[in-house]
Formats: C-alpha cells, sequence, structure tokens
C-alpha cells in the first residue's frame, strides 16, 4: 500500500495533466458563464410571466418551468444536440448545444428565483410607486426589481454552481470541458487515479472562489 502511495505521489501526470485540465477549464468557463448569462436574462422574463395575471402567460411560462425541471439536463443536452439538429437540420456544434442546453435549464430554475424574489417585496411597494405618478414599467424597473434583486443573490450564486458542474454531463455530446479532457486523458494513459484528482481540483479552483465572492457581495448588500 505504502509503494502505492509513494508511486502515486511521485506520479509524473500530476504535472503532465495541467496543460489538459487548463484547456478544459477555459471551454467550461465559456459554457458557464455565456449560458447562464442568456439563463438569467430567459429566467427574468419567464419569472415576470409567472406573475402576470394575463391566463395565456402565466400558462406558458409554467409550462416551460415544468418541462425544464422535470427532465434532466443530460437528456435536455441529447435532444438539442442529436435530435433537434436532425429534425431541423441544424449542425449545432458541441459548444452550441452546451451552451443552450445551460440556458435553458437554467433559464427554468432562474425563473423561480425572480418569482420568488419579486414577490417577497411588500405589495405596497407597487401602491406607494403608482401613487406617485410612477406606470408599472417603472415602478417594477426603479422601486420593486432593486429590492427582489438583492434577495436572488444568493439563490442565483448557487445555481450559478450547479449550472458549473452540469457541464461535466456534455462529455457524453464531445464537448471538450474539463470532464471530457481529462476522460481522453485517462484512456491514454491508464492511469485514472491522479488525473481524477487533478479533475477535482479543478472543479475547486472555480468553485471555491466563486462562493467567497458571492458570500462578500451578501455581505456588503446586507450592510
Amino acid at each position: 500500500m505504502w509503494d502505492k502511495l509513494n508511486e502515486l505521489v511521485s506520479s509524473p501526470h500530476y504535472v503532465n495533466s495541467i496543460p489538459f485540465i487548463w484547456q478544459g477549464m477555459q471551454l467550461t468557463m465559456i459554457v458557464t458563464f455565456t449560458g447562464f448569462f442568456f439563463g438569467f436574462i430567459i429566467g427574468s422574463l419567464v419569472g415576470l410571466m409567472r406573475i402576470s395575471k394575463n391566463k395565456i402567460i402565466y400558462g406558458i411560462a409554467t409550462v416551460y418551468i415544468e418541462l425544464v425541471r422535470g427532465t434532466p439536463i443530460l437528456v435536455q443536452a441529447l435532444f438539442l444536440y442529436f435530435a433537434v439538429s436532425d429534425f431541423f437540420g441544424i449542425n449545432f456544434d458541441a459548444l452550441t448545444a452546451g451552451i443552450i442546453a445551460i440556458a435553458i435549464n437554467a433559464g427554468a430554475y432562474i425563473a423561480e428565483i425572480v418569482r420568488g424574489g419579486v414577490e417577497s417585496v411588500d405589495k405596497g411597494q407597487m401602491e406607494a410607486g403608482r401613487s406617485v405618478g410612477m406606470t408599472s414599467t417603472q415602478t417594477m424597473r426603479y422601486i420593486i426589481w432593486p429590492q427582489a434583486f438583492r434577495r436572488m443573490i444568493p439563490p442565483l450564486g448557487n445555481q450559478f454552481i450547479i449550472s458549473l458542474k452540469d457541464t461535466s454531463i456534455f462529455a457524453v455530446i464531445s464537448l471538450g470541458e474539463m470532464t471530457y479532457i481529462m476522460r481522453q486523458y485517462v484512456s491514454t494513459t491508464g492511469e485514472p487515479f491522479v488525473p481524477y484528482i487533478m479533475l477535482c481540483l479543478g472543479y475547486l479552483i472555480i468553485t471555491v472562489p466563486s462562493m467567497v465572492i458571492l458570500r462578500r457581495v451578501e455581505r456588503r448588500l446586507d450592510v
């Protein structure tokens, strides 16, 4: 056992795998940040639709949220990459399919975060805005949304971390993010232990600073 541990500690794979991890990390971050950005836009719109009094708008938003939250992101990625591409004759590459999958999936969860954040603001705020001559849109933009957004930051941060880790699923569509790259490395070298340790460290290098930044933002907003 000790011989095996000494062999692992002195393994050249710690150094050799770093360029591969870095290559996959860049693509992982591109997919996560881009997908989450569009997911926030989708989620904001759908979340506001969920509080609409119009039954059709409310129904559309509800169907979208339930469909996305009721199916695994792996199935959504496979559907986009294979089924949609084949049916509509659109040649999605793995990167595009991954970004769209993150945007659609995160958008459904963010929609509920937005809905909850807006509904948590006292309804008297809307009435106060209208009483001073603001329209409903102006009241939402200048009074309700700033207060709601501060309350959304913790769950939005959690959703960002979840979306980041979800990118590992896209190895099944050959997207060259960290998990896919390290699987290729392991299949070439035949040594799984060290490369997968490096893979775990790669995710921690992204997630831990993200969580620290989010906590600081939360404390500053609380003040």
